[in-house]
């Protein structure tokens, strides 16, 4: 199976950071050699609008007894983690023994109105649950496709904050994640949650304000990070409308901000990923383990294209994107571009990667200045950017699915170094996914190497001076999957200990009895990583104990969450 998954005001100046050199497109350029053959782009394809579902009725508010919440808490070994202080994520990691987990809450947490949350008597429950098994806290979306649905800054956190009241009282840290995707199209998507209206209103106008490929295909799962810095939603960048949403989230909650809100999780493309989206699942657009499409065919895009290749002197690479690079389904060895001796490793297809990733650097960088900038007054909290597990074809020479994802690492190139260092500029934290698998659970034609792909971004962020956490790719119950999450995550060395993990996610299965256990095990070594007292059957025993004594909480989570 594939990897993945898988933040009140208006019209600010503008906050993009100056654009980053590009030595390393003029560098791979340096020496000349012949084009690759490059066809123009096919006209557009009409995208279709997306809206939001109507508001359904606010639910009364239940609670869950404080006494049977208190009686479960009092099993938990060890006293509450202290608050977070204000250091850097890689020196943070080695303050702490063991790895805090946080837990994904679901994707419709809060209602699509924004007014209030879905589910509330089962979101009270499990949070209490999750307490009680120790867990550090939660990962919860804040979606800019719900919180600025309506028009440009025009707010509604309520849900939200109904949510953070919530986790305080329980005890619990949030991970908030600004959502500036389309939820939907994904692997893990269980609804669909378009972007702001008004935002798809100016993207119907303007077509090529959405991510296009070869074929014309518009994807609206994301603006288009062509026009960052471009007034194109309604007189507003996308850099200046993700700034001011976190402005606005962060003046919000600017009480929860250090003490319950420890971590902003930045959102910079699909699934709120640092890349594009080169494998979209939407309409069978793309299967697993297909190599994906280059996203470079709008005119802002093509626009920079074409002024790289001309300051390198080859005027003709300025056109379009490898014309041999074959569609979404294809295998490497099905394309002249992507096979072993293949177009990928010329002059031309150094060029072309170099200037395709370091957009996507450049964008990382815009996003983080405005994000910093931001929060820079709020210690306590850090800021964290999501890189995608692409780990289907690691083992081939190309690499192909991830340099059409914008990761420009091949068998003689790095390419999570560049976005380490760019994290380490910012003092953000790499989150990286696919931290549960094992090379021999993947299919072998593939090429498929999460395990290899983990250690390098690992070293990388290590490397940089960067924190690291991690996440399942995919939802895991057992203990396999669980052996394999401390191994990588919380049984290493100090200095490789990764300072979070965050649980694919809170749902029925999750509060399945003997899944419920196995998690509240996990949750207790995870935390006793490195502790040398620890044993595997004391910590059977607490579980066993915590999954007693929760039983009541979690019966109700699982049967609400179901309903």
């Amino acid at each position: 199976m594939m990897a993945l998954n898988l933040a009140h005001q208006t019209g600010a100046a503008a906050v993009a950071a100056p654009a980053a050199p590009r030595s390393a497109v003029i560098a791979a350029a340096a020496s000349v050699a012949q084009p690759s053959t490059a066809p123009s782009s096919a006209p557009a394809l009409q995208a279709q609008t997306l809206t939001v579902d109507a508001a359904a009725p606010a639910q009364a508010p239940d609670t869950v007894k404080p006494d049977l919440a208190m009686a479960c808490q009092a099993l938990v070994d060890g006293a509450e983690a202290p608050e977070a202080e204000h250091l850097g994520a890689a020196a943070e990691a080695r303050s702490k023994s063991g790895v805090p987990v946080f837990v994904m809450m679901p994707l419709d947490t809060v209602r699509k109105d924004g007014n209030s949350l879905n589910r509330r008597k089962a979101v009270e429950a499990s949070l209490a649950a999750l307490k009680s098994a120790g867990v550090e806290g939660i990962m919860v979306d804040v979606w800019w496709g719900i919180a600025e649905a309506e028009a440009p800054g025009k707010y509604n956190f309520n849900g939200y904050m109904e949510l953070m009241e919530m986790a305080r009282k329980n005890g619990l840290k949030v991970q908030a994640v600004m959502s500036f995707h389309q939820c939907g199209g994904n692997v893990g998507d269980s609804v669909t949650i378009p972007l702001p209206k008004w935002v798809l209103e100016e993207m119907d106008k303007d077509q090529d304000l959405a991510y296009t490929d070869r074929s014309g295909r518009r994807n609206y799962e994301y603006v288009s990070l062509g026009c960052d810095a471009m007034p194109v939603l309604k007189g507003r960048s996308p850099i200046q409308c993700y700034a001011d949403f976190m402005r606005a989230f962060r003046d919000h909650f600017a009480t929860y901000m250090g003490n319950t809100i420890v971590e902003i999780q930045v959102g910079m493309g699909p699934a709120g990923e640092l890349r594009y989206p080169s494998y979209p699942e939407s309409n069978g657009i793309w299967a697993f383990p297909g190599i994906g499409e280059f996203q470079c065919y709008d005119r802002y895009m093509l626009s920079s294209l074409k002024a790289a290749a001309e300051a390198v002197g080859k005027p003709e690479w300025g056109n379009a994107g490898p014309g041999d690079s074959g569609s979404y389904k294809d295998w490497p060895e099905d394309t002249p571009f992507f096979r072993r001796e293949g177009g990928w490793n010329t002059e031309y297809g150094q060029f072309f990667m170099s200037w395709y990733s370091q957009m996507l650097l450049e964008h990382g960088e815009r996003i983080l200045s405005a994000a910093t900038g931001v929060f820079t007054a709020s210690p306590g909290v850090k800021i964290s950017v999501k890189v995608a597990g692409i780990h289907w074809h690691y083992g081939t020479r190309s690499h192909a699915a991830e340099l059409t994802a914008g990761y420009y690492n091949t068998r003689h190139h790095d390419g999570y170094q560049p976005i380490a260092r760019m994290l380490g500029r910012h003092g953000a934290v790499l989150n990286f996914t696919c931290v549960e698998m094992r090379d021999h659970e993947q299919p072998q034609d593939a090429q498929c190497r999460p395990e290899a792909l983990v250690q390098q971004v690992a070293a990388a962020a290590r490397d940089a001076g960067v924190g690291l956490a991690g996440e399942n790719a995919l939802p895991r119950y057992d203990e396999t999957a669980h052996d394999q999450v401390v191994a990588t995550a919380a049984e290493k060395a100090e200095e490789d200990r990764m300072v979070a993990f965050t649980y694919l996610r809170m749902g029925p299965d999750l509060f399945q009895p003997e899944n419920w256990r196995r998690f509240a095990a996990f949750v207790k070594r995870m935390s006793g990583a490195g502790k040398k007292d620890m044993c595997r059957e004391q910590v059977e025993r607490e579980a066993s104990g915590v999954a007693h004594a929760t039983q009541p909480l979690v019966q109700e989570a699982a049967v609400a969450l179901t309903n």
